[in-house]
């Protein structure tokens, strides 16, 4: 084999900037975390460091595509294994790995169900799959989403995401309905349930003809602002949506393994079996990798005509998928994220208790969220509050995440490795930069 040269990075600062301005889509400057953007160049579990070698907390997980953590050593070890033997292999020919992957997640769904899984590389793409999977099975259209919800950029996921900044000024994919977010803390209804739940009817009733094709839902709305669902709606929400002949289907891209402490999924904490779940971003510890997992009677309405996804089911990012699952396991990282989680419930409630810059905080396990508002009794959104926090929180080595409608919800989504010396430092640090406020 020849003796190639390395290829060289220049990790000049400015340089960096320049050619990402030059070189990359216009479109990725509307989503940027801070004022001056950080070059990151290393990663280790629950922590990252820029070009400079500045260490920082990692407290957004890389938009929660970093479940176990940064550069996990049974993840890479798996990878680097899979690499040295075969890169690619397309689904017209099989390979043990991907279905050794899907065995093991579906024995982490629901028992007494059969399931199957449909592997593709991003969230929005399996949230595509899923709506395509929903109208073949029912032989209906129509699908309900909730607003504030976010499920994707293309254009299918476009047109179910429920905020206006993710949506462009074209005509939307059709046959998508929204209702009311159950939101216990802005929503139309305030702190209820049935109300929320009853709109499924009305919505059902008046803008649909009668049957829908489905219901799609996070557990925990992420983007729109770490909102969960209140006990007691899915539960609603699916019984309304079969008796009209739709699917139900839970978005669990962010909240999926193990982040929600206990609970491997965010839909069991509801009570609830859906027929289909979307999958991603944690299910590749950084790894562009997907999921859509479907009972077989609905996934077997996609066997009539051919479809397939160029790099659905490539061996390397199912070798990551593998190390994910057994590193949730052998690291107790599931019983980690609970009990790191409610000592930063606790750390936060205190946190609320002396800052009234802060109108709510909320979540599961370790997503959680905390909505700052400058006037407690009017609920005033403060998203430059909000900035000005993150960026504090940056100067300290923390990152933090911003979202919500207004964004002025911090996110505190980190790897579900950190210890409760983190914790500590995010609380600390949290509280410093309220306090500069």
């Amino acid at each position: 084999m020849k003796d190639y040269a390395p290829i060289e990075t220049d990790w000049n600062y400015e340089a960096t900037l320049e050619r990402r301005h030059k070189f990359m889509s216009p479109s990725l400057r509307t989503f940027v975390a801070f004022q001056k953007p950080i070059i990151l160049k290393r990663g280790e579990m629950q922590y990252v460091w820029d070009e400079k070698g500045r260490k920082y907390l990692d407290c957004l997980a890389q938009n929660l595509c970093i479940s176990v953590g940064h550069c996990h050593p049974l993840v890479n070890r798996e990878v680097r294994r899979q690499m040295e033997e075969l890169v690619h292999c397309t689904t017209m020919y099989y390979q043990p790995v991907p279905a050794h992957l899907a065995e093991e997640l579906v024995g982490k769904m629901p028992a007494g169900h059969d399931w199957v899984a449909h592997f593709v590389n991003s969230g929005a793409e399996a949230a595509d799959l899923a709506l395509l999977m929903a109208r073949l099975y029912t032989g209906n259209f129509d699908i309900i989403a909730l607003r504030n919800c976010f499920h994707g950029l293309h254009f299918a996921s476009m047109s179910l995401t429920g905020i206006a900044t993710c949506r462009h000024a074209l005509p939307p994919s059709p046959g998508i309905l929204h209702v009311h977010n159950p939101d216990q803390y802005r929503g139309v209804h305030g702190a209820t349930v049935q109300p929320y739940v009853e709109e499924i009817d009305i919505l059902i009733n008046s803008s649909t003809p009668g049957a829908v094709a489905g219901f799609i839902a996070e557990p925990i709305q992420g983007y729109g602002g770490v909102i969960p669902l209140p006990a007691g709606y899915l539960k609603g929400a699916f019984e309304r949506v079969r008796a009209a002949g739709g699917v139900c289907i839970v978005d669990e891209v962010q909240t999926g393994f193990g982040r929600m402490g206990t609970d491997m999924w965010g839909f069991e904490a509801h009570e609830v079996v859906p027929d289909i779940v979307i999958m991603a971003k944690g299910i590749g510890n950084g790894y562009p990798l997907a999921a859509v997992v479907a009972r077989r009677e609905v996934a077997e309405a996609m066997a009539k005509k051919k479809f397939f996804n160029t790099y659905g089911s490539n061996p390397v990012a199912c070798a990551a998928g593998r190390g994910v699952l057994r590193a949730i396991e052998v690291d107790g990282l599931r019983d980690n994220a609970r009990r790191m989680g409610a000592l930063l419930e606790e750390r936060l409630e205190a946190l609320k208790a002396r800052c009234d810059v802060i109108g709510d905080f909320r979540g599961r396990g370790l997503m959680l969220g905390v909505e700052l508002v400058k006037d407690r009794a009017a609920k005033t959104p403060a998203p430059e509050e909000a900035a000005r926090v993150a960026e504090v929180a940056k100067e300290r080595g923390l990152i933090v995440g911003r979202g919500g409608i207004f964004g002025n919800v911090l996110r505190i989504n980190p790897p579900i490795c950190v210890d409760s010396a983190n914790v500590e430092f995010i609380a600390e640090v949290l509280g410093e930069a309220c306090r500069r406020l």
